[in-house]
């Protein structure tokens, strides 16, 4: 089996059309563990027709890199996520654009129908803020969304954000760097479940790291600075449910800002927003669609 050769661009380049295509695919789902082929399209060339990742995705298959599961779906044509092989895991966990992180294959058909739905959740929130991007000559590609990032909140336990974002607000000659932690929620946890995701990230702001033989924290900081000189905003992102239980949610997570003493301390030093999936695909994250947890009307997630 012959191995193409993959491409060497930085993280913080966006896909090119002057990049192999076949390179701009297997890197995607490397990034992103699970996608269909129109969300790969709309990632790496949303210009490009379907029939055109679709005949990139069927060469990678044959060559033992990716493969598919179908999701069901009785009123459209059978649409595939694609994910990769143990083949094609090894051959991209060397890309820039993965270096550092832990890689978190899906190579077998039973682990993706088990990541699939929640997975592909994360993937259309991504593509609602890269859209608006492009749109608005913002700046945010694949690479500037980073899946399942794990931070230790001490005593043995840990924070996993749904995704880490990474997006620069263009306008003029300036350059705003903005990150956020992305939760998506499909309703399947109860609101109670979802609202402590704010003690965990609360944990986070205030946790410094213990150096080994020490009894005292050094004198350096929290430990989130290891990673962000700013605490990324976080996100949460709701699907899954009628409006009503949507909203529901939305305001235990407000109620946990409120009544929580180090959610609320939290909150005063970090920007928290809850908006509906669909209202984000629909109008774009820019849009005043966005809940503040602490309190207000809604407004753009860049406002909160």
């Amino acid at each position: 089996m012959t191995r193409p050769a993959l491409s060497t661009s930085g993280p913080d380049v966006a896909p090119s059309p002057a990049e192999p295509l076949l390179h701009q695919v297997l890197a995607a789902i490397a990034q992103h563990r699970i996608a269909t082929t129109s969300q790969l399209r709309r990632m790496v060339r949303p210009e490009g027709s379907r029939q055109l990742l679709s005949r990139v995705l069927n060469q990678l298959r044959s060559d033992g890199y990716v493969d598919c599961t179908t999701l069901p779906d009785g009123n459209r044509d059978r649409t595939h996520a694609w994910y990769l092989t143990q083949e094609g895991s090894r051959l991209t966990r060397d890309l820039p654009v993965l270096r550092g992180r832990q890689p978190y294959p899906i190579t077998s058909t039973t682990a993706a129908s088990l990541k699939t739905p929640h997975t592909l959740a994360v993937v259309r929130a991504h593509l609602a803020f890269a859209e608006d991007a492009r749109q608005l000559g913002h700046e945010h590609g694949p690479w500037d969304w980073t899946p399942e990032v794990s931070h230790s909140i001490g005593e043995g336990e840990r924070v996993v954000a749904d995704a880490v974002m990474y997006y620069t607000v263009v306008d003029g000659e300036q350059r705003r760097k903005l990150r956020a932690f992305v939760e998506v929620d499909r309703s399947t946890m109860s609101s109670e479940r979802l609202a402590v995701k704010l003690i965990e990230y609360a944990r986070l702001f205030q946790y410094e790291a213990q150096p080994p033989g020490r009894r005292r924290p050094a004198a350096a900081g929290p430990a989130w600075l290891r990673w962000y000189p700013v605490f990324p905003r976080v996100l949460f992102v709701l699907t899954g449910s009628s409006r009503y239980r949507l909203g529901n949610r939305m305001a235990d997570l407000q109620a946990m800002v409120a009544q929580h003493p180090l959610v609320a301390a939290f909150a005063r030093e970090v920007r928290l927003g809850a908006a509906v999936l669909e209202d984000i695909e629909c109008h774009g994250p820019a849009h005043p669609v966005w809940v503040p947890l602490a309190g207000g009307q809604p407004r753009p997630w860049t406002e909160l």
